[in-house]
């Protein structure tokens, strides 16, 4: 095998004489002093709603609140030490930069973390806290795969090792430790398991320490919809670059998987979903507010596949992993308004008033109904002496009383255009 962009693999053989089973107990034995074993939590709100046996793997509980702390040192821990005086060096959506920065810090390694500019602010706050004084945040571009050429173009100037956030056999096998703690604490394979995917370092992990295991578990891959760049690849049969329609499922987004990841999950996993962004915040609300856990989008994301899984979980024991912790604050509004629209309980006119006296008044009286609420309401410009359009934001009590809203809007006469969720103008003004 040789060096791929990601500082990853280019296959040289196939994936089962590059990783299996036995990596993943030695990156067992590797992490075993650090404290990374997470709890395996039983849902009553999801084992209720799906009829299944549903588990938390709680990887948000780990001290830098990601699976990644398990790949990230594995990696660096085996290196050889005539390498390490020239450090290491990683591009990152957030998750894999803490991981690095803390087992830099714990290893005595000076290491530098790429990121796209468009990193949550908490995230890079926590790699800073984490790291100390021996690594360095550096940022470029506004995409994973723009910090990642950035990160190879350093390696290669300096020297330092690149530490691969999912291509390589070592990332792949920290990341299986995973499914081997999942099998010891619930005493047997589970029978399906639920796995966000970006890259797919976390599903060729635990494909590849279920499948040395001897398990007959059902491993499903789940993609955000705005950047399904995995099922893309394995649609295809080959590595694909796709072009990124949402970004806000940060974690499990890149534009190309992984050489080595696309050979093991192709292998092994038999179902995809594809999760819409607005659900992933639906369910990123119900854990925060039923649930009391913070998770990141990408955290939310194999629980939020449960929807489109639910008669095939039915009466099976079910492990979802909740990747990640790392959620900022700030991005809460913009979690709700999007869940808010995908429940088909927010909605967004552009409404032609016309410029007499009374026309917001007839516009209340003749279209909203009892218990729709107006939540925005912006002119969108006043150089028109007869009409003055404003984009009006309605909230309903229930997704059902849309029909009955749209009715009301066809009779009053009022010059209406609703904006779909899925339009450029829908994301150009709201």
């Amino acid at each position: 095998m040789s060096a791929g962009a990601e500082g990853g693999t280019r296959l040289s053989a196939p994936w089962r004489e590059i990783v299996g089973i036995d990596d993943v107990r030695r990156a067992a034995e590797r992490l075993a002093p650090l404290g990374v074993v997470t709890p395996l939590q039983h849902s009553e709100r999801l084992s209720d709603r799906y009829g299944a046996t549903v588990y938390l793997k709680r990887e948000d509980l780990q001290v830098v609140r990601s699976y990644k702390i398990r790949g990230a040192f594995n990696f660096i821990a085996a290196l050889p030490h005539d390498v390490l005086p020239a450090g290491v060096v990683c591009a990152s959506a957030g998750n894999h930069g803490q991981g690095v920065a803390w087992s830099c810090r714990h290893l005595g390694v000076r290491g530098t973390v790429f990121l796209p500019r468009r990193t949550p602010r908490q995230k890079v706050a926590r790699i800073q806290a984490l790291a100390g004084d021996l690594v360095e945040i550096r940022f470029a571009g506004d995409s994973f795969d723009d910090a990642n050429a950035a990160a190879a173009a350093f390696a290669a100037d300096t020297g330092a090792t690149v530490v691969p956030s999912f291509d390589h056999p070592a990332t792949v096998a920290g990341q299986g430790t995973i499914a081997l703690e999942v099998v010891d604490q619930l005493g047997r394979a589970p029978d399906v398991m639920s796995v966000p995917v970006g890259g797919g370092g976390l599903a060729s992990g635990i494909c590849v320490a279920l499948g040395g295991l001897g398990a007959a578990t059902e491993v499903v891959g789940v993609q955000p919809a705005g950047a399904p760049a995995m099922l893309r690849a394995v649609e295809a049969g080959h590595l694909v670059t796709i072009d990124i329609d949402d970004d806000f499922v940060d974690g499990a987004v890149v534009r190309t998987a992984g050489e080595l990841t696309l050979a093991i999950v192709r292998d092994r996993v038999r179902r995809w979903v594809v999760v819409d962004e607005g659900r992933v915040c639906t369910e990123q609300l119900d854990l925060y507010q039923i649930d009391g856990i913070v998770a990141e989008p990408a955290g939310a994301l194999a629980t939020s596949a449960l929807d489109q899984l639910e008669d095939a979980v039915a009466g099976r024991t079910v492990v979802c992993i909740l990747s990640g912790g790392n959620n900022d604050v700030a991005r809460y509004d913009e979690i709700i308004e999007r869940s808010l629209v995908h429940q088909g309980l927010k909605h967004y006119f552009i409404v032609a008033f016309p410029q007499r006296p009374g026309a917001l008044r007839n516009f209340l009286d003749d279209c909203l109904g009892p218990s729709d609420d107006i939540v925005l309401f912006e002119y969108m410009k006043k150089n028109d002496r007869e009409y003055g359009p404003a984009l009006v934001g309605v909230e309903l009590a229930d997704r059902h009383d849309l029909p009955p809203l749209l009715e009301r809007i066809a009779r009053s006469g009022l010059d209406v255009q609703q904006l779909p969720p899925d339009s450029p103008q829908f994301r150009l003004l709201v």
